[in-house]
């Protein structure tokens, strides 16, 4: 089943929407078997997280580590079989400065199989991981 530009938009934006309200069980009817997440080796959450019960676990690794405010979504692009979505992660310090980064969606037969984020700099993440262990 080969999506559209905009099914695949709207498509994450039920994602988004889904994993964000902690609605796991809407979450995993949109996922492949194989679905994985990959985090780039240079972050804290790095590694390759499978299936919805590896996302769980790194959607809560995340939300542990630094405190997220916010997810503000500035724009979803589509094409052919990915969707790309421009982001950022607000947190609760605001003198810290946002996470910037990019998602890039993969679909097969209508549903996603890859998720892999991209960091325009990690400092950020960082910054706002040891902000918070400094307060433990």
């Amino acid at each position: 089943m080969t999506m559209t530009p905009d099914e695949m938009i709207a498509f994450v934006d039920r994602m988004y929407e889904a994993t964000g309200a902690g609605d796991w069980e809407a979450a995993s009817q949109m996922v492949t078997d194989d679905f994985f997440v990959t985090e780039a080796a240079n972050l804290p959450m790095a590694g390759t997280y499978r299936g919805m019960d590896g996302f769980r676990d790194l959607f809560v690794k995340v939300m542990g580590l630094c405190d997220v405010a916010g997810l503000d979504r500035v724009e979803t692009t589509a094409g052919k079989d990915h969707a790309v979505t421009i982001l950022s992660f607000r947190f609760a310090d605001p003198a810290l400065a946002p996470a910037e980064l990019c998602e890039v969606f993969r679909f097969r037969d209508g549903k996603c199989c890859e998720i892999k984020p991209f960091y325009y700099d990690a400092a950020p993440f960082w910054a706002a991981v040891k902000a918070k262990a400094a307060l433990a």
